[in-house]
């Protein structure tokens, strides 16, 4: 399975924790502001502010802090000026990680996120030393034995999606960003359970890791998650099971 679809589960099941909870509130907060703030607060006009509502709801997140979210960003209601930065470089065993961040403060950010990096076996490099290794595309992750691969098959293409792969118990249905939404559509109205649906940047190719390296490439991913001004992290390192499920 490549390293983008096992990173996306093992963040889907930490998700679920409640103790993360308000931590996941406030990057979906940040994100609907912004989005708001760049493309106006009219959901049909805006979809990155489509996209970002959707993700709220699907966290539960209270329909009066949405709202908010949105007046924030639109000057209705005063809120923070957040700014988008990304931030590239190199993991343990030289897998490629790319961050992105919503921050009001990016000297604060950037010696956070170069310290994340130097503690965990990693270095933070220059802007676009990895950022050609991956593809914005979209990505949904439907769990083999829950789903007909014809009827994924015929559901997924017919809407506009790339390509359908089984990779170890998964199918990875991959669109271009401007179909990702038509396709998750049609997998909603074919009554097709996903695990995973979200525009993403995938790795063009993997790196594997194991044992110590491997350990430390979760560490750091989860570290990079967990730092307030990051929002989105991605990595193409190929992590093994038995090291996912020790941890």
């Amino acid at each position: 399975m490549s390293g983008h679809s096992k990173w996306s589960t093992i963040k889907h099941k930490k998700g679920a924790a409640d103790a993360k909870r308000g931590k996941i509130f406030t990057k979906l907060i940040k994100e609907i502001t912004v989005a708001a703030r760049m493309g106006g607060g009219d959901v049909d006009a805006n979809p990155r502010l489509r996209t970002a509502i959707q993700a709220a709801k699907s966290e539960n997140m209270p329909k009066d802090n949405i709202e908010r979210a949105i007046k924030k960003g639109t000057g209705e209601l005063e809120g923070v000026n957040y700014e988008e930065m990304s931030y590239e470089g190199y993991g343990p065993g030289g897998a490629a990680v790319l961050v992105e961040s919503l921050t009001d403060n990016k000297n604060r950010t950037v010696a956070e996120v170069r310290h994340i990096f130097s503690k965990l076996g990693g270095s933070l490099g220059e802007n676009g030393c990895v950022a050609w290794m991956f593809d914005l595309k979209g990505y949904i992750a439907v769990t083999r034995d829950l789903v007909d691969e014809d009827q994924l098959m015929e559901a997924a293409l017919e809407a506009g999606a790339e390509d359908v792969r089984e990779d170890e118990g998964v199918f990875e249905v991959i669109t271009a960003p401007a179909d990702f939404e038509a396709v998750k559509t049609a997998l909603e109205t074919a009554k097709i359970p996903f695990t995973v649906a979200e525009v993403t940047m995938l790795p063009q190719n993997t790196t594997n890791l194991a044992g110590k390296e491997a350990e430390q490439m979760v560490r750091l991913m989860e570290m990079l998650e967990d730092c307030d001004d990051v929002q989105k992290v991605y990595t193409n390192a190929d992590i093994p099971e038995e090291v996912i499920a020790g941890l």
